[in-house]
């Protein structure tokens, strides 16, 4: 049972870890609390779903395909409906709820309300430990790894990383600077939706894909965020390790844990929040910054 939480916990964990930091990055960024990044993650699972089962494409090719056709729509949508009201927190925050709506809608309208299963991109299993693990579930932790590393990458040690991290520290002396912080949003709202994208695409074939799969990863995402201090990548990589196996430990050692890992963890991020109401490293970020 460890060897299964670890693993299972370290998988999870990793997925929420694509989800949480490309939320906070543009939140740190461009201060958009955006409802509708996880509704690109579910777009970009049916991308998926089309290109390798309906068009016959691919698994690689059409991973790739989906990733780019979502994050060029999520920028098309932040220049029509996020840019116009980004001075005014509630008018975005509405905004993107009614994006994710109208994806979701969308999706009913064109695929119904069935579940829909994507065919494993790897089969077979490696034995580690004594432990089964499918080599699908491999690939969603090593594509995880790889682009947390490239994202740590882009933003230390490239032009466009300085531009993004001087943008989130003050956005008033950035663009004092002659930065033009607008395309550092518009940057920063592709990367951060590329990443859930990518996160979408490595799970769809190990879950169904359907119109409603963006609200369990939104709630948990939030949790995540939250707990690991708003704005803080740091925080929200400990903070989805922290959930994952929280998750993980629920749904192995209770008898009704796949119904009750939600709320597990939810609790936890209530309880860490009353007695350190900024998260676990938001007064550490801030310090960074």
């Amino acid at each position: 049972m460890i060897q299964d939480i670890l693993v299972t916990g370290l998988v999870n964990g990793g997925v929420y870890a694509l989800l949480a930091i490309g939320f906070s990055l543009i939140f740190g960024v461009a201060r958009i609390v955006n409802i509708a990044h996880t509704a690109f993650y579910m777009l970009a699972a049916y991308s998926f779903y089309t290109l390798l089962v309906r068009a016959e494409m691919g698994f690689a090719l059409a991973g790739i395909v989906s990733v780019a056709a979502v994050v060029a729509l999520s920028v098309l949508c932040y220049k029509l409906v996020i840019e116009p009201v980004r001075e005014h927190e509630s008018a975005v925050l509405i905004a993107t709820i009614a994006l994710a709506l109208i994806f979701q809608e969308l999706m009913l309208l064109a695929y119904g309300g069935n579940y829909l299963g994507i065919p494993s991109t790897l089969e077979g299993v490696l034995i580690l430990f004594g432990v089964s693990i499918p080599y699908q579930r491999l690939l969603i932790l090593a594509v995880a790894a790889a682009m947390l590393a490239a994202t740590w990458f882009l933003l230390y040690r490239t032009r466009l990383g300085l531009a993004i991290r001087a943008t989130a520290n003050d956005l008033e002396v950035a663009n004092l600077m002659g930065m033009n912080v607008e395309r550092v949003a518009m940057a920063t709202v592709g990367i951060s939706v590329a990443l859930a994208a990518v996160a979408g695409v490595v799970v769809a074939p190990v879950f169904v894909v359907d119109p409603f799969m963006w609200l369990s990863p939104l709630v948990t995402m939030l949790a995540i965020v939250v707990l690991g201090g708003l704005g803080s990548l740091k925080g929200s990589l400990i903070g989805a390790l922290i959930i994952g196996y929280v998750e993980a430990i629920t749904v192995f050692a209770l008898p009704a844990g796949a119904f009750l890992k939600g709320a597990v963890a939810l609790t936890i991020m209530v309880v860490v929040l009353l007695a350190r109401p900024e998260g676990l490293f938001g007064v550490a970020f801030e310090e960074e910054r």
